[in-house]
C-alpha cells in the first residue's frame, strides 16, 4: 500500500514537473522596456535578449514592426504578436536579439501605408527607430550580417519600406499583409524575402503583396510567397506559426545567401 502511495506521488510530481516545463516553453520571453526621446518626440520600444549571452559572441537581430491597432505609448500591446513567433522554445533554439518599437497614435511606419510612393525621407516614427537601431548596434553584441526585419499590416508596409531604405543591411525580410512600391524592386531584388497574405483580406488587399512578388520575379529574384485561402486580415497568426519560417530566416546572412 505504501509502495502504491509513493508511486502515485512520484507520478503526480513528474506530471507537475513536465507540465511546468511545457508551460515555461510556451510562456513568451520578457521584453525589457525602453524609451527613445529626442527633440520632444518619444518612441517606446522593447528589447528581447538571448537567454544567455556568451562573451565575445555576436547574435542575430530581428526587427519587428507592429500594425496600426497596436499604436500608442504603453510599450506593451505592440509586443503581443511577435510573441507568437518568439516563444521560449524558439528563443532557446535561435538565440537572438529582438527589437520592437511602438509607433505613436496617428502615425505610420511608411507613407506606403497611405497609398503614397516610397519617400526617401522616412516618416518621423521610422526616423526615430533608425536612431534606436544605430544605438542598438553600438550597445549590444549584434552580428551585422544577420539582421532580419518582419512586420504585419502597417508593419508589413514598414518592412517593405525599410529594406528599400537600406537594401544592404538586411539578410532577410518577412512582410505580412503589407505592400510596397514596385519602383523599389531594383534596390531589393537581392534580399531573401518571404511574404504572407490572407486571400480574403479586406483591409490590405492581397494584390499589394502579389504585385511586389511579381515585380521581384520579373527582376530575376526568387521571393517566397504564401497566400492563405479563406483567411482575412490576421494572416500573421498562420505566418508566425509556419514550421519552416524560423529556420529559413536564421539560415540567411549577408555573407552566405541561401
Amino acid at each position: 500500500m505504501l509502495f502504491m502511495q509513493n508511486r502515485t506521488l512520484l507520478l503526480l510530481t513528474l506530471c507537475f514537473f513536465l507540465s511546468g516545463m511545457v508551460l515555461a516553453q510556451k510562456t513568451p520571453p520578457p521584453f525589457k522596456k525602453f524609451q527613445h526621446i529626442t527633440n520632444g518626440d518619444t518612441l517606446p520600444y522593447g528589447v528581447l535578449s538571448p537567454n544567455k549571452v556568451d562573451a565575445g559572441k555576436k547574435y542575430p537581430l530581428v526587427i519587428f514592426l507592429h500594425g496600426a491597432g497596436e499604436r500608442g505609448r504603453d510599450n506593451h500591446k505592440h509586443l503581443k504578436f511577435i510573441q507568437i513567433l518568439f516563444t521560449q522554445n524558439a528563443l532557446n533554439k535561435y538565440p537572438c536579439f529582438v527589437v520592437a518599437p511602438q509607433c505613436p497614435e496617428g502615425e505610420v511606419w511608411s507613407t506606403l501605408m497611405l497609398g503614397k510612393p516610397f519617400n526617401p525621407t522616412p516618416t518621423r516614427p521610422m526616423e526615430l527607430f533608425l536612431q534606436v537601431y544605430d544605438q542598438l548596434l553600438k550597445e549590444y553584441p549584434i552580428d551585422p550580417s544577420r539582421i532580419y526585419v518582419t512586420g504585419l499590416s502597417m508593419g508589413g508596409f514598414g518592412t517593405w519600406d525599410l529594406i528599400a531604405r537600406y537594401p544592404n543591411r538586411f539578410a532577410a525580410a518577412v512582410p505580412i499583409c503589407g505592400g510596397g512600391d514596385v519602383k523599389t524592386v531594383p534596390l531589393i531584388k537581392h534580399i531573401p524575402i518571404w511574404a504572407f497574405h490572407g486571400a480574403l483580406d479586406p483591409t490590405v488587399p492581397p494584390r499589394l503583396s502579389r504585385k511586389m512578388i511579381t515585380a521581384l520575379q520579373e527582376a530575376g529574384s526568387s521571393p517566397g510567397y504564401t497566400e492563405y485561402p479563406g483567411i482575412k486580415h490576421s494572416s500573421w497568426h498562420q505566418a508566425y506559426k509556419e514550421p519552416r519560417l524560423m529556420k529559413w530566416m536564421f539560415d540567411q546572412s549577408l555573407t552566405n545567401k541561401k
